[in-house]
């Protein structure tokens, strides 16, 4: 089935042919008739699977419609998502499929002014793409009135819950129609969002995507085992070897984010950072050039691990392995996405192996080992241009002379 067989306005449809969308994903062609319909739906589906545009089709059409039949006023679709970025890429999305359809979209996130958003919101809006805080905010401030929201969409809820906006989403119902569509979607699920979902959807049709298998199969797993203090020397070697790649590489925290730029910086290779220290303008830069090329190498802790659509990234580097296993699969979903392929390395230490174990647990499935050879994994930390590694190198060619020097003393005694 392709989209232009949708009963889908045709403004939509040029819109997705625009963008060269031309057939639905799984989760796209299991999603939008029920949608449509207006029924309540959880969805668990892989990321990069598309599942922004399988909630962003229907309800732009449905909107567009209503507006036709009579005088829209008020907000008719409300998204709330975990993280800035992600309501940034959501709203993207929702703007370039409603195109020439009449229906606006836009967004509201924390970190920023409040002015120029309260009145962006005054000028009419029909969908609001919002992070619970600031939605929550601006509607106890009298800023925001939701009493006309006909659908509620959650994306990436048990991310939300992780960053404790459970509270702000249930003060935040409070003021919503009982009398409404509620669609959740996520990568994965748990008892805690599964309790929350429950309670607010009516009899929802649930659509589970490959649900035995939470990674897209067409990303080639390895994992390298690779001591702390040298994973700097492996990344260097990675880069220079892939010149031309877009590598997205994930720490465990801001510090070693900044850490490892500076070791980059040393070796001549130049890198930018995303994480929760960095105000909302420069990592929305950055990102940006990241995603537009000018930028090969981004360092970023798990704030850009969820649903952020970022076209063609070759390897995804899990530098630190992510100490919630379920971690490694939003991680690596920023790879592989759509039909492209994608490969996600993992440098595990010593100390990191209980993760790993509890990863492959988590995918039912062992990641295959990217085999060093003891020559190559000396090589590599004697080859690197980063000074820091100078005196270990000194040591290792004095210990090389050492024995050369006992060797020639038997040869001598015998």
């Amino acid at each position: 089935m392709k989209f232009e067989d949708y009963s889908i306005s045709y403004e939509i449809k040029k819109n997705l042919a625009k963008h060269d969308f031309r057939r639905p994903t799984d989760i796209q062609f299991k999603a939008i008739p029920p949608i449509l319909k207006g029924e309540d739906v959880l969805a668990i589906a892989q990321t990069g699977t598309g599942k922004t545009a399988a909630f962003a089709i229907p309800v732009i059409h449905k909107i567009q419609q209503a507006k036709k039949l009579r005088r829209a006023d008020g907000i008719k679709c409300l998204v709330m998502a975990p993280t800035h970025e992600l309501v940034q890429q959501i709203t993207d999305v929702f703007k370039s499929i409603s195109k020439n359809t009449g229906v606006k979209a836009t967004h509201i996130i924390g970190g920023v002014e409040q002015a120029p958003q309260i009145e962006e919101l005054q000028g009419g809006v029909d969908i609001l793409v919002a992070t619970p805080g600031r939605l929550f905010d601006l509607v106890s401030q009298g800023y925001l009135m939701l009493h006309r929201v006909e659908t509620l969409i959650l994306d990436e809820a048990d991310h939300m819950l992780d960053l404790g906006f459970i509270k702000d989403i249930n003060d935040l119902i409070r003021f919503l129609p009982k009398n409404r569509q509620t669609l959740f979607f996520s990568a994965t699920i748990n008892p805690k969002i599964k309790k929350l979902a429950y309670s607010l959807v009516k009899k929802p049709i649930r659509i589970q995507i490959s649900p035995k298998n939470p990674v897209a199969k067409n990303i080639e797993h390895q994992v390298a085992f690779i001591e702390m203090d040298d994973k700097r020397a492996f990344l260097e070697r990675m880069v220079d070897e892939n010149p031309e790649a877009k590598i997205l590489v994930f720490v465990r925290t801001k510090v070693r984010a900044e850490r490892v730029k500076k070791a980059m910086a040393r070796v001549e290779i130049e890198s930018e950072t995303i994480h929760s220290d960095k105000d909302q303008n420069e990592r929305t830069t950055t990102l940006d050039r990241f995603k537009r090329g000018f930028i090969k190498l981004l360092i970023t802790t798990d704030v850009s691990a969820r649903g952020i659509d970022i076209p063609n990234v070759d390897f995804v580097v899990n530098y630190d392995l992510p100490e919630v296993a379920e971690n490694y699969v939003h991680r690596v979903g920023r790879t592989g996405r759509g039909n492209k392929k994608g490969r996600a390395v993992s440098f595990c230490s010593s100390e990191e192996k209980e993760i790993l174990d509890e990863i492959e647990s988590f995918l039912d499935k062992e990641i295959s080992v990217l085999e060093i050879e003891k020559e190559d994994y000396i090589e590599t930390l004697d080859f690197t241009k980063d000074t820091d590694y100078n005196w270990k190198k000194l040591i290792r060619e004095n210990e090389k002379e050492l024995k050369e020097v006992k060797k020639k003393k038997k040869k001598k005694k015998k």
